[in-house]
């Protein structure tokens, strides 16, 4: 019996010594219930013919099982973190339509800009194409048509003129001067600018001139005020309007030559003015039209014979002097 209760005590000291050393951080279920059911099996004392009868062990301890719950939620907490969910995915949905309503307008609005320039410059390229020929065109036609005209008009109105103021003539009587007593004056007429007749300073621009054909770019490059009038070009130079040839393929000059002028006047105002005063005197009874035609010229030759000046049948500055008119 002493031996019995010994080798128990013994047993009982051995266990704990072991239980003692060995680690107690393993806190899985299985393994602890192994542990457990380790140190059970070896605490128990041996199995003896004696105790084997009255503490025979067959079924093993239940082993303790670890029970893992979910929090508990409150439903009125659910229902309002999903409302929230809802309305922050409703924010972002919104914020990335309307960033992609901008990016598609900004996009577009490039896109239409470049649409829009591209046709509005060819829209404006033909319309502008189109209206600049029309008014060449119409330039043209206005410069040809009034050459045309102006030519068909001296040539009727030359022999109207003529014819109405021969029979006033006749129905006045000879007295006074009278445009058919002239015109059968046969006035020597001398042009020749180079001769001694005209070496005076008022004969300068007359003795150097001759026709100068260039094109529009080279006039307006050399004279700063070129005028249409009675369907040509001229240009003025050192007190003088002189013809422009070539400005204009239509224009049209009655005249070739110099035109003295004065107070900044247009040649076709010079020559109503020379018109109107040969007419107040009795030398000229055509129409005052600012031609420097064939009946303006004789008027003029018969003036300038009365009065003892060159008999050159232009407007220079003698003439124009002696006229009165500057």
């Amino acid at each position: 019996m002493k031996r019995t209760l010994c080798s128990i005590c013994l047993g009982s000291l051995a266990l704990t010594l072991t239980a003692w050393g060995q680690p107690t951080h393993n806190t899985r279920p299985d393994r602890a219930q192994a542990h457990r059911t380790a140190n059970v099996r070896a605490a128990r004392p041996a199995n003896t013919g004696a105790m084997t009868g009255a503490h025979r062990h067959t079924a093993t301890a239940p082993s303790r099982q670890r029970t893992y719950m979910t929090a508990r939620t409150h439903p009125n907490r659910v229902v309002q973190q999903d409302a929230r969910t809802r309305a922050s995915r409703q924010r972002n949905v919104s914020s990335n339509r309307e960033f992609r309503a901008r990016s598609n307008a900004t996009v577009n609005r490039e896109r239409n800009v470049a649409v829009n320039r591209a046709r509005n410059v060819e829209v404006n390229r033909n319309r502008n194409a189109a209206e600049l020929r029309a008014r060449k065109d119409l330039a043209t036609n206005r410069e040809r048509n009034v050459a045309v005209n102006r030519a068909r008009n001296v040539e009727v109105n030359r022999d109207r003129n003529a014819a109405a103021f021969r029979a006033r003539s006749n129905l006045a009587g000879n007295g006074g001067r009278n445009f058919a007593y002239y015109r059968g004056r046969n006035v020597a007429i001398n042009n020749n600018f180079h001769s001694a007749a005209f070496s005076g300073r008022q004969y300068t621009a007359f003795r150097n001139y001759h026709r100068q054909w260039h094109d529009r770019g080279w006039w307006r490059s050399h004279y700063d005020r070129i005028v249409f009038v009675n369907s040509g070009w001229y240009y003025w130079n050192a007190g003088y309007w002189f013809p422009a040839w070539g400005y204009a393929p239509s224009a049209y000059y009655a005249y070739d030559g110099p035109i003295y002028g004065y107070n900044g006047l247009a040649p076709d105002r010079v020559i109503v003015d020379v018109q109107s005063q040969l007419q107040r005197d009795g030398y000229y009874d055509g129409a005052i039209d600012g031609v420097l035609g064939p009946m303006t010229r004789e008027a003029i030759a018969a003036f300038q014979a009365d009065n003892g000046l060159a008999v050159t049948s232009v407007i220079d500055e003698p003439t124009l002097a002696t006229l009165g008119i500057a």
